[in-house]
């Protein structure tokens, strides 16, 4: 007896994308609607799946344009904005020939996709350095030189030296390695897009744990941005020990 509609459509479903032509040459005599509608699935997500390479390809145009250099590191951060919670900058070597699919400005992706890809990122990056700068830190220097700090202890924190930096928009100070700053890098680098998940992934899981500290302000939900439950918590009870007090004057006393 031949196989029926539901487990041909699962088959071609379970398939890698290099084993669906080899799928669709099995059933293209196959008429029956349910099975057409399989293949034709399968098809977009061929097509999808060579739209994300030409899309990653294109995100090496800087590394491609710098390939002279042995380490070209990615540089990014998260955390500028909120009133609550430190600022924690990225700092990631990727192999040349790494073919990560997916890498993307943090803030264009799904939480389930960052978690994803900062695992892969993790096991197949030359190098990761992650620096952080404290709610009091920032109160002490401003948001701008908190944010260099960490960039610079995240720096310093790599396995490796890197021979050229590709930064977010920004060029660091009191940095001997040459920068390229690129502004909206995080969606035109493969490199700085790989350290704005780093650093999103690793700021939101510390954020999630301030939640269990600090339960009364929705951090595991609102990562310390000022959403409107977190302003009328913070009117309600003023703020704690991680929040950023030139940042919320506005809402209460400090």
């Amino acid at each position: 007896m031949g196989e029926n509609i539901k487990e041909i459509k699962e088959k071609i479903q379970a398939a890698a994308i290099e084993e669906l032509p080899v799928l669709f040459m099995q059933y293209e005599a196959d008429g029956r609607a349910g099975v057409r509608a399989a293949i034709e699935k399968g098809r977009k997500r061929i097509l999808a799946y060579e739209k994300e390479v030409a899309r990653i390809d294109a995100l090496y145009r800087y590394e491609r344009e710098y390939a002279a250099y042995q380490y070209i590191c990615g540089i990014d951060e998260a955390g500028r904005g909120p009133l609550a919670g430190p600022v924690v900058a990225g700092a990631v070597i990727l192999p040349k020939d790494c073919d990560i699919l997916y890498i993307n400005d943090s803030k264009k992706l799904s939480e389930k996709k960052r978690e994803e890809l900062y695992t892969v990122i993790m096991e197949r990056a030359v190098a990761v350095g992650i620096g952080y700068s404290t709610p009091e830190r920032i109160d002490e220097i401003n948001i701008l030189q908190a944010t260099y700090e960490a960039m610079r202890e995240a720096i310093g924190r790599l396995s490796v030296v890197p021979d050229l930096l590709l930064n977010d928009a920004v060029t660091i100070p009191q940095i001997s390695i040459r920068q390229v700053p690129i502004i909206k890098g995080d969606a035109k680098s493969i490199s700085i897009g790989a350290a704005s998940i780093v650093a999103k992934v690793t700021r939101d899981r510390l954020m999630v744990q301030y939640d269990e500290v600090y339960p009364a302000y929705g951090f595991a939900s609102n990562k310390g941005y000022g959403a409107q439950a977190h302003v009328d918590a913070l009117k309600k009870y003023g703020p704690c020990p991680i929040h950023r007090k030139s940042f919320i004057t506005h809402f209460c006393e400090v």
